[in-house]
């Protein structure tokens, strides 16, 4: 099976019309992986003896509210929860295109955020939530860090407020996607069965994809880091007292 790039399995629905239906199913695939995997985890809290399962994860939830409480003090307390839901289902869906589904001739596969059908939402889900966040604590004073240093800024600051989501999904998809199609590229290669003069060049870089899929578990990784460290950051931003 041939994978094409930017091609995806569609359903149409009422009212959504169409939609990607192989990234709907692998998102579904990764929650239900999610759910499985921290019921092991909270399985293994029934014995008195500490397991290693348990270390790993509380090490990760302690260093994400640790961050969390870092930036934004006592009042990212109520936010704790969310952020560390979101770097671990967005790290999750970033590895999960290391499986090789859709070349076995399922029809889901690859990572759910190289499509900006779902990091846009994702994206716009935290921009909504640092909005609401600011106006509960704020109120409608909130709009007044528009205005500032100066009046006349308010365009730029406009712009600056809307771009804050597009660049969250914007910096997720394109360094997910691109280890995804360079991984395509690479085994596209190897299949050709490509020979260049005495060099058998598909032979030669047999090897490489497992390269690639390391570097890609470790972009994947960052990646889901620096979408949950911006979106403390800006909601420290939105939330921060003005002085």
């Amino acid at each position: 099976m041939h994978e094409h790039i930017g091609e995806h399995i569609k359903w149409t629905w009422p009212v959504l019309g169409s939609v990607h239906a192989d990234t709907i199913m692998t998102t579904w695939l990764v929650m239900a992986v999610a759910l499985l995997f921290f019921a092991w985890v909270g399985a293994s809290y029934r014995s008195a003896r500490v397991s290693r399962r348990q270390t790993v994860i509380e090490g990760i939830i302690n260093y994400i509210a640790d961050l969390a409480h870092g930036v934004l003090g006592e009042a990212g307390e109520p936010f704790v929860p969310f952020f560390i839901a979101l770097f671990i289902f967005i790290f999750l869906l970033n590895q999960f295109g290391v499986l090789p589904f859709k070349v076995l001739g399922l029809p889901f596969g690859g990572s759910p955020t190289a499509d900006l059908n779902t990091v846009a939402p994702y994206a716009l889900m935290v921009f909504l939530i640092i909005q609401t966040a600011a106006f509960r604590r704020k109120g409608v004073g909130y709009l007044k860090h528009l205005l500032q240093p100066f009046p006349v800024l308010l365009p730029i600051n406009i712009i600056d407020e809307i771009l804050r989501p597009i660049t969250l999904a914007a910096r997720l998809f394109f360094n997910i996607f691109v280890g995804e199609l360079l991984f395509i590229i690479i085994a596209s290669i190897i299949t050709a069965k490509i020979v260049l003069g005495p060099v058998n060049l598909s032979l030669a870089i047999a090897v490489v994809p497992f390269f690639i899929q390391f570097f890609n578990f470790f972009v994947g990784t960052v990646q889901a880091f620096v979408f949950t460290l911006l979106a403390i950051v800006y909601l420290s931003l939105a939330i921060a007292e003005q002085h």
